[in-house]
Formats: structure tokens, C-alpha cells, sequence
């Protein structure tokens, strides 16, 4: 099991492309090609998913899916910059998606990107959808396949039974059973890990090797970079850098455990050691309770 896979959002997408373009527009009768890459040579980062779509109403055109592991505000200029950006070398009208995958607060997620400057106005709505508010039988019933490795976070999805049954579902099919790291992930948010090492038959370390759990891991580290380079100077980055990671072990820690497992970072917030703060982050991913993070400490 423990293996490299494409356990990408294009992989998750082509295995009923179709089906995740009826759900992300609503459109009963959309046929889908395949999907185009994303790769615009203006900017070095990739779009996720581009699917170019036909239907009868609307005729042609491209559906821009964008999977994002935790909302952030910078988002409305993103989905902006994708949508003109897609529209420009494909030719063709764009209907952008946000998927947010992890509820980190209650704070509103905006479903448009709007600027005025100068009197020149700059307007791109895009769809919103919250994995955290899509019932879970959608995966089971459309079916949408897609899906299947988010049923733990979906709403309804939480319980054991049903982990189980998507992890069958996912087992059962030869293009499907790689995903299971991705379940397992997600699975840790809502069952004890110990739990989910007994449904999963794995030792729980395969999760390192998540794209997910690496994903956490860079969001903490670019932010840091980031603050860094704001302040000019080598100690400055290195002091970036370490709240980055911080910063990435709040919101890691709300995600997983709710609002009430913050009470650690006032003791989180005073360690200056990267290392150590690295290993907080991993120890998140694996940890059953509060109490185990505490023990770390």
C-alpha cells in the first residue's frame, strides 16, 4: 500500500469527469471531454482542473475546478486570474469552482472577486462549494467517485459505517483502491487513529506520504518563506518561517480537533525550535486526542 500513486485532483477528477461536471453546474444534460492542461504560460502556477463541456443550452464551454485544501482570502484574486486566464488561450467562456475542502472558522468565503481602481471596475463570480456542507450520500448515490476519499469531512459522513462502506467501494475497484491514503487521511478528523489503523489495516505512518498531509506541511513553510522574504533579512525569514509553521499547526489543530484544542498554542506559540514545531504538525495528523498533543509538549 504504501507506494507512489496519482493520488492528484486530475486523477480524482477523470474517474467520472461527467458525473463531477453535473454536480459542480447543476446542468443534467453537460457531456465533458478530456481534460486540457493547465499550464498558462504567463504564470508559473498550475490551475487544477480545466474540462472543456458542452451543452445543449449553453454550448461550449470550460469548467475551471479549483480544489483548495483550506480557503484563504487571497482566493477571489486567484479564481480571477485562472478564469481570464483560461478564457484566454482556450477561447471560451469559463464557469470557475472553488472547492474548500477543510472548515477552518466560521468567517464568510466570498463567491466573487470585485476591485475598483480608478473608476475601472473588475468583477468574476465563481461557484462556492464546501465540502463540509455536501451530503455525503451524493458520493454513494450519483455516484460520484470523486468524492469517495472526502467521505469522512462530507456532512453526514463522520460515523465509522460509513467510512467502511467507502473504503469497500474503494477497495472493490482497481482505479479506486489507490485512494485509500487519501481516506485514511481524512478519516483521522473525525475517528481515532487508532481506529483508523484497525479499518485500514496499515500502519498509520503511511500517512506521511500523503499529498494532503504534505500539503499542510508546505502551506506552513511557504507562509513562513513568505513572511521571511517581507522582512529582508536571514533572521527575519527564520523567524518567518517558524510563525508560518505555527500559524499552519492553529489552523491544523481547529480543523481536527475544534475551536477548544487552541488552548495549546498559547505553550505552542513559545516554541522558537523549527524541528520541534515540524513535529507538532506531523504528531496532528496521527494524534487520537488532545491529550496525546499535550504529552508531546
Amino acid at each position: 500500500m504504501n507506494k507512489a500513486v496519482d493520488i492528484s485532483t486530475k486523477k480524482l477528477i477523470s474517474l467520472a469527469p461527467n458525473n463531477w461536471a453535473k454536480w459542480v453546474t447543476g446542468i443534467p444534460d453537460i457531456v465533458t471531454g478530456e481534460i486540457l492542461n493547465t499550464e498558462f504560460q504567463w504564470i508559473s502556477r498550475q490551475s487544477d482542473v480545466v474540462i472543456p463541456a458542452e451543452s445543449p443550452q449553453y454550448g461550449k464551454f470550460l469548467i475551471l475546478n479549483e480544489l483548495q485544501l483550506r480557503y484563504t482570502s487571497e482566493m477571489p484574486r486567484r479564481m480571477r486570474a485562472y478564469a481570464a486566464l483560461a478564457e484566454e488561450k482556450y477561447k471560451l467562456q469559463t464557469y470557475p469552482v472553488l472547492i474548500n475542502i477543510l472548515k477552518i472558522s466560521n468567517s464568510e468565503i466570498s463567491t466573487s472577486f470585485a476591485s475598483n481602481f480608478i473608476g475601472l471596475r473588475a468583477i468574476q463570480d465563481y461557484r462556492v462549494i464546501n465540502l463540509w456542507e455536501v451530503d455525503v450520500n451524493i458520493a454513494f448515490e450519483t455516484p460520484l467517485p470523486s468524492l469517495l476519499p472526502f467521505v469522512p469531512i462530507l456532512k453526514g459522513g463522520e460515523n465509522e459505517s460509513t467510512i467502511r462502506e467507502a473504503l469497500r467501494m474503494l477497495r472493490a475497484d482497481e482505479q479506486l483502491n489507490q485512494l485509500e491514503t487519501v481516506l485514511a487521511f481524512f478519516a483521522t478528523f473525525v475517528l481515532e487513529s487508532t481506529l483508523v489503523q484497525e479499518i485500514m489495516r496499515w500502519d498509520m505512518t503511511v500517512l506521511r506520504e500523503s499529498p494532503w498531509y504534505q500539503e499542510i506541511l508546505r502551506e506552513g513553510l511557504a507562509q513562513g518563506q513568505a513572511e521571511g522574504e517581507a522582512r529582508g533579512e536571514a533572521r527575519g525569514e527564520a523567524r518567518g518561517e517558524v510563525r508560518g509553521i505555527i500559524s499552519s499547526i492553529e489552523t491544523s489543530l481547529e480543523a481536527k480537533f475544534g475551536s477548544d484544542s487552541l488552548e495549546l498554542m498559547s505553550q505552542i506559540s513559545q516554541i522558537s525550535d523549527l524541528g520541534q514545531l515540524k513535529e507538532i504538525l506531523r504528531r496532528i495528523v496521527v494524534a487520537n486526542t488532545i491529550q496525546e498533543l499535550r504529552n508531546v509538549l
